[in-house]
């Protein structure tokens, strides 16, 4: 499964090489404070950098969550699993 990402990845960043190798014209890119005239195959790696950045951090977070969630909970069964040993040790009260 690893190795199909991988090739996926490479697949992925060969496509954006090819389109931007195509798409060398100059346009006006109009961001929040100022404009700037950049080509488009720059315009369209920063796009496609940034997107794979974004959400590389958003899985990774919600990973790390995922992951503090589970031990916390294994934590917690594990101290439930030795009281209810210790429970089940003591005689029966009548």
């Amino acid at each position: 499964m690893k190795i199909l990402t991988v090739i996926l990845l490479i697949a992925c960043f060969l496509i954006t090489l090819a389109l931007g190798a195509q798409n060398q014209e100059l346009v006006n890119f109009d961001y929040l404070i100022a404009q700037g005239e950049f080509q488009l195959s720059t315009l369209l790696g920063i796009a496609f950098g940034s997107g794979f950045a974004i959400g590389w951090l958003i899985c990774g977070l919600l990973y790390l969550k995922a992951r503090f969630t589970k031990n916390r909970l294994s934590k917690k069964v594990q101290k439930q699993q030795i009281e209810l040993d210790q429970l089940r040790a003591e005689p029966v009260k009548e």
